[in-house]
């Protein structure tokens, strides 16, 4: 592969440089495709994740966890899926058909195995936390968005492995500027650009193409959305999970804390709260 430093590469040419983009499972697909019709029922839903052991034995798990602290056992896949709600159905069956992509060593990112994957929970558990005074119906988008927010490093990686970075004032610079110096375009828009050849929804395409700039948003409405995304984002990064090569050149835009209603002492009680959440979730979604 021959990558010329500063031509300006289009997320079409970019994805036709690195090669076919992994597939969602199928289950995880349909099963995505029955939680956003509102005509499909708990039944049918049951019936597409119990076709995957992996995605079935999640869903139960995670409604039999001492989280929820139930007095009898869930025993079905749609029992399971009443008590949940398909807003955490949908977070589960994201995590689960992402975890495989993600828990494997990036090394145009400076990332070792598994690493990628633990930014990726620490961010949806510190968006969900985040987004909590915009509403539940924000934090549980925030959490999918976050999730997926890096998913275009996984391709824009092999672009970066061709690359000599001994440019010295690359050093200062965090990956997304550096993307878009080398190439014109990062990973946020590659991300986004193959978060909508899956099919995802609008809302989410904004958020992961927007997490480092979350001023430029053209949506208002996805505005808190991008805001709760970027924040955590920050937030795993002062934490130091799944740290990249580029350490710490991150600084946090303040008002992307005042959308989410937080100030300095807001911001800093969130960070308590990520480690413990994240810790409890990697046990249950761990590739």
């Amino acid at each position: 592969m021959t990558v010329q430093i500063g031509k300006p590469l289009t997320a079409e040419e970019a994805l036709q440089r690195i090669g076919e983009l992994p597939p969602l499972p199928a289950a995880a697909y349909k099963a995505l495709e029955l939680i956003r019709n509102p005509r499909s029922d708990a039944s049918a839903l049951a019936r597409v994740l119990s076709m995957d052991q992996a995605l079935a034995g999640l869903v139960l798990r995670w409604a039999n966890s001492a989280f929820f602290g139930l007095r009898h056992p869930v025993t079905t896949v749609q029992h399971a899926i009443v008590y949940l709600g398909n807003g955490t159905v949908q977070n589960l069956v994201i995590a689960a058909s992402v975890a495989s992509l993600f828990n494997r060593p990036v090394p145009g990112y400076g990332l070792e195995r598994g690493s990628l994957w633990k930014h990726a929970v620490g961010m949806a558990t510190a968006a969900r936390l985040a987004a909590t005074k915009l509403g539940r119906a924000i934090t549980e988008e925030a959490y999918n968005a976050a999730l997926l927010a890096d998913i275009g490093k996984l391709a824009y990686e092999l672009l970066l492995r061709d690359v000599e970075l001994a440019r010295p004032e690359w050093a200062q610079l965090p990956f997304d500027e550096l993307e878009t110096q080398c190439f014109g375009l990062n990973h946020a828009d590659l991300g986004a650009e193959m978060a909508r050849r899956w099919n995802l929804p609008d809302r989410l395409v904004q958020a992961i193409q927007f997490h480092h700039r979350p001023l430029d948003v053209p949506d208002p409405e996805a505005a808190g959305l991008v805001a709760a995304v970027y924040t955590a984002d920050i937030a795993v990064m002062m934490l130091g999970i799944g740290l990249g090569s580029d350490g710490l050149q991150y600084q946090i835009e303040p008002s992307a804390l005042e959308r989410l209603g937080l100030d300095e002492a807001g911001f800093q009680a969130l960070l308590l709260q990520v480690m413990p959440a994240v810790q409890e979730a990697e046990s249950f979604l761990a590739a």
